[in-house]
């Protein structure tokens, strides 16, 4: 019985597994699938014969190429922005303290679970506010803002696992909190820079919400994930351009992450350490 629990163990998640990998397998094979394919082979995700023309096709009759653009530029600012407010942030409140600091941390961390929908009509005005509708900076701005409570934590759990004989070195060489911070502190949070720019570019990347509501009058603006609505027609639907248009939007987060991931790992292990 003991020996056999491993084998049913491995066997549960690796069907599991293969459970959670086949919708994407079946968007890749249907991608490269011929319109008669798609609904002649169902569920099967192999095509008979591959059309990587599907692919061309999808990139210009959507106008991907500027999909892409707009949203590689939302999704780096948006990462930029989020690493520099969180660090500083998640550092400061590791390493001082105040009067309600923890009411404040509470407060804070409540904002996390607010729906989108009960906060995008104020913040639309703020953004009509400031004359930044129709603009990628209001996308931007908006990214960034819904990232920021989750990076904090993470950052001020990582800050704290860090021993303060570092900074305290430092300072008796002459270190001031900022310097220590940017000198010292900075440079020792590189898995938790790789993680929380990981979180940040995948939530940005993949967002359809938000960059739907501030581009409805500019559709030259549109990220990927609102540029798919180009294969959605009133009657009928171009599923395999869909397909296609899907793997093109996942292949470089997929990328990304897979270049991450030691220091994905290594982040979040700090993160956690008490």
């Amino acid at each position: 019985m003991t020996r056999r629990a491993p084998v049913m163990t491995h066997v549960f998640l690796l069907v599991g597994g293969v459970a959670w990998l086949y919708p994407f397998l079946w968007t890749l094979g249907s991608s490269l699938k011929s319109t008669d394919e798609f609904f002649g082979r169902g569920l099967d995700p192999l095509p008979g014969t591959p059309l990587w023309s599907n692919y061309a096709q999808a990139w210009q009759g959507a106008s991907f190429g500027q999909y892409f653009l707009n949203t590689l530029t939302i999704t780096v600012a948006t990462v930029l922005i989020t690493l520099l407010v969180t660090a500083m942030a998640g550092y400061t409140l590791a390493r001082t303290e105040f009067p309600g600091k923890g009411l404040v941390l509470v407060a804070v961390a409540a904002t996390v679970f607010l729906p989108h929908g009960y906060t995008i009509i104020p913040i639309f005005d703020i953004m009509d506010g400031l004359g930044l509708l129709n603009s990628l900076w209001s996308i931007i701005i908006v990214q960034s803002a819904g990232g920021i409570v989750f990076g904090t934590f993470l950052f001020m759990g990582y800050f704290r696992a860090i021993d303060r004989a570092l900074e305290d070195a430092a300072r008796v060489d002459g270190a001031n909190f900022h310097q220590v911070f940017w000198r010292i502190m900075l440079p020792l949070a590189g898995p938790m820079l790789a993680t929380v720019g990981l979180f940040t570019a995948i939530s940005a990347w993949n967002s359809f919400f938000i960059p739907l509501v501030f581009t409805l009058a500019r559709p030259e603006l549109r990220t990927l994930g609102v540029g798919m609505y180009a294969f959605i027609g009133e009657n009928s639907t171009d599923w395999t351009l869909l397909c296609a248009g899907s793997v093109i939007t996942l292949a470089p987060i997929i990328a990304i992450f897979l270049v991450l991931q030691r220091f994905f790992v290594n982040g979040l292990a700090g993160a956690v350490k008490q």
